[in-house]
């Protein structure tokens, strides 16, 4: 089964960028991943300026260098600077190896400011573009660890951007980490991809995602080296749904998505 991981980071690990890059695929190795995708650097920044953008994405740039073939970068962006972030869609990925989008914290993506970095993926066939969605519990957003912060996004905000923009897909990353609200927030928004990395490796989860949704709107991601390969894997390996359902999830549904900017690129699925 050809797996690829649509959610990894350099964060977290020891080195230089090519050196966690290195690591990463060592666990790859053994446990069958073919590829996997890089972005946001060696330091999580919630709300990078211009400059923290520029370094972030060097970092993934070099990272990628220890094996072209297996890694690919996503862009980091920051919507509060859209020029900026517009600017490194430009040499990251028209001018550059990356092939799709990243997008955190800074700004809800509901927010009308995401608007001109998904019309510009869109534009340029990068029409993997990944969103961070959580759901915490909590009244106050100010307060850390009280609810979600001021600029992060729930579920809801991507079927807010995605009804915008009905013909790109977008990938709701987590599903909100409190998965059967999560599932139910987006299922009926159909260019809304659910990418299940992030969560503890609880039974159902797949299972739920697949019922509601369909094995063609789900996306495998790990969240390493925060959260391990292993146990990430397992959520769908073990999964009680069919071996043609598993393929897509693991790497059959991103390489979809991935095709357009690829066939741009010259590059091999």
């Amino acid at each position: 089964m050809r797996i690829w991981d649509v959610h990894t980071h350099l964060a977290g690990a020891p080195g230089s960028p090519r050196q966690r890059a290195e690591k990463m695929l060592r666990s790859a190795d053994r446990l069958g991943v073919e590829r996997f995708f890089l972005h946001m650097g060696t330091i999580f920044i919630a709300d990078p300026t211009p400059d923290a953008l520029r370094l972030a994405n060097d970092e993934v740039l070099e990272a990628v260098k220890a094996d072209p073939e297996r890694i690919r970068g996503l862009v980091y962006v920051n919507p509060k600077y859209p020029e900026a972030s517009l600017a490194e869609f430009e040499r990251c990925v028209v001018n550059g190896p990356m092939v799709g989008v990243k997008i955190w914290v800074a700004v809800r993506c509901s927010d009308p400011r995401l608007d001109p970095i998904v019309k510009r993926a869109a534009e340029q066939k990068a029409t993997l573009i990944i969103q961070h969605t959580w759901l915490k519990i909590g009244g106050n957003p100010r307060i850390v660890g009280d609810g979600n912060s001021t600029g992060e996004s729930t579920p809801t905000d991507v079927a807010i951007l995605a009804r915008r923009h009905p013909d790109v897909p977008i990938v709701c990353v987590h599903v909100g980490g409190d998965w059967e609200l999560g599932i139910r927030s987006v299922s009926s928004i159909p260019n809304v991809m659910i990418e299940v990395s992030g969560s503890y490796p609880t039974e159902g989860f797949v299972e739920m995602a697949v019922r509601e949704v369909g094995a063609d709107r789900v996306m495998f991601g790990s969240d390493m080296p925060g959260r391990s390969l292993a146990s990430q894997l397992a959520k769908v390996q073990g999964a009680q749904i069919s071996e043609s359902e598993k393929e897509l999830i693991l790497g059959g549904n991103l390489r979809r998505l991935l095709a357009p900017i690829y066939q741009k690129k010259g590059l091999k699925l």
